[in-house]
């Protein structure tokens, strides 16, 4: 069993999938969860659903990709909250395309969604953390941000930025006893993949660079988070943990 001493976590991106797996997970283990997704019928639901179990959460809906917007959720939030002790920055988008045909739109809508999010929500709800002198951050990557993939130019890079900054955190609050880790998920079966895990054809040349030679749930990214936001994971910062079936060993 891993301890969390009445911890309050908030996860973006939780409306569904991967999200929706960690806020569970957390909630499961006693964590106060707030839910926060854009849309406020997604993420309601999941908080719902954690409280009629027995667990404590809380929905917020606001867009991760708007900074002034985040800004305010988060003053309301350590009005409510004396800290916020765990951050799960998920959420994200793909707007896939050839770098010869990607737009400037869709580059800069998947770096606001997916990096400059985690820039926002770290820089508003860290500075308790680090009084605290306990924090967990945990950034959801991809191996597109440490392999590339041909097609997602944006994606790719946002996620690797994130492992960057991620890096950079763990320095700057190591003194404080906050850690900031990455958690890099492979082909993991969610919304976001039904198509190619549904496609016979596409799954099985994705599968041929997949070592375990299946596509992993979104419960395996949930364990991994749940273990790093623990305190038995207290000497763990900086590091980059893929959950990938041993794609990018």
């Amino acid at each position: 069993m891993l301890t969390f001493n009445q911890r309050t976590a908030l996860v973006t991106g939780a409306g569904r999938g991967i999200g929706k797996a960690i806020a569970e997970t957390l909630a499961k283990h006693g964590v106060t969860v707030i839910c926060v997704s854009k849309s406020a019928e997604s993420c309601g639901a999941v908080a719902a659903a954690i409280t009629a179990a027995g667990g404590k959460a809380k929905a917020l809906a606001v867009d991760v990709a708007d900074g002034p917007a985040v800004a305010k959720a988060a003053e309301q939030l350590l009005a409510e909250f004396p800290t916020i002790d765990i951050l799960v920055n998920n959420a994200g988008i793909t707007r896939d395309g050839l770098l010869f045909r990607m737009s400037e739109d869709d580059w800069n809508s998947v770096l606001q969604t997916n990096l400059t999010s985690c820039f926002h929500w770290t820089k508003h709800l860290a500075r308790p953390m680090t009084r605290a002198r306990w924090g967990r951050i945990i950034n959801i990557a991809s191996v597109s941000g440490i392999m590339g993939n041909a097609g997602q130019a944006n994606y790719s890079a946002a996620k690797a930025g994130m492992i960057g900054l991620t890096k950079t955190l763990a320095r700057e609050f190591a003194s404080r006893s906050v850690t900031a880790n990455v958690v890099a998920p492979g082909f993991i079966k969610t919304d976001m993949t039904t198509e190619f895990v549904n496609n016979p054809e596409v799954s099985a040349k994705i599968l041929e660079a997949v070592p375990l030679k299946r596509f992993g749930e979104a419960a395996d990214i949930a364990n991994m988070t749940a273990y790093l936001c623990s305190e038995e994971a207290g000497y763990i910062t900086g590091q980059v943990f893929t959950v990938d079936g041993g794609m990018a060993m």
